[in-house]
């Protein structure tokens, strides 16, 4: 089976970085073939409505059969809050942690960001995953698109 990555809007944006530009257009490429499907949520969605147009169209070249189209939903929104009450995350990033949850409930292999604060942060994933265990629900791995690009 083809790994189903959750990307978060940061690895989009980073394809207009010139520090993450590189790895992130590696990565989108990958999806673009078809060796792994891209997972987008209606949150990043949302979050791109104001991207530059390049943004929209680098997400718009990927092809429909690669991508898969989650929600936040009640339960992903419940285990968002947990984050927060267990705090791994600050109720001020509400959003991360959404993010987090979306991809741990469609169980996802592998959530992919640039934002080392708040979600790429080792203690912050292992908090992450107590309270997954916590409350019932499966770990989820967190990496930055370097760590999951097939480099040649």
């Amino acid at each position: 089976m083809k790994p189903r990555i959750y990307t978060d809007t940061s690895v989009i944006g980073g394809c207009l970085d010139i520090e993450f530009e590189k790895h992130s257009l590696e990565l989108l490429e990958e999806f673009k073939t078809g060796s792994k499907i891209i997972t987008i949520s209606d949150l990043t969605l949302k979050e791109i409505e104001d991207a530059p147009t390049e943004i929209k169209e680098m997400l718009d070249s990927i092809p429909e059969k690669n991508i898969e189209y989650v929600e936040l939903d009640d339960e992903a929104r419940f285990l968002a809050n947990k984050y927060i009450e267990e705090k791994a995350i600050s109720e001020n990033f509400l959003v991360d942690s959404q993010h987090i949850a979306i991809a741990t409930i469609n169980r996802n292999d592998v959530l992919v960001s640039w934002n080392f604060k708040h979600i790429v942060n080792l203690r912050r994933i292992h908090l992450y995953n107590s309270t997954n265990l916590k409350y019932g629900f499966p770990t989820i791995e967190i990496r930055s698109p370097r760590e999951v690009i097939n480099e040649k």
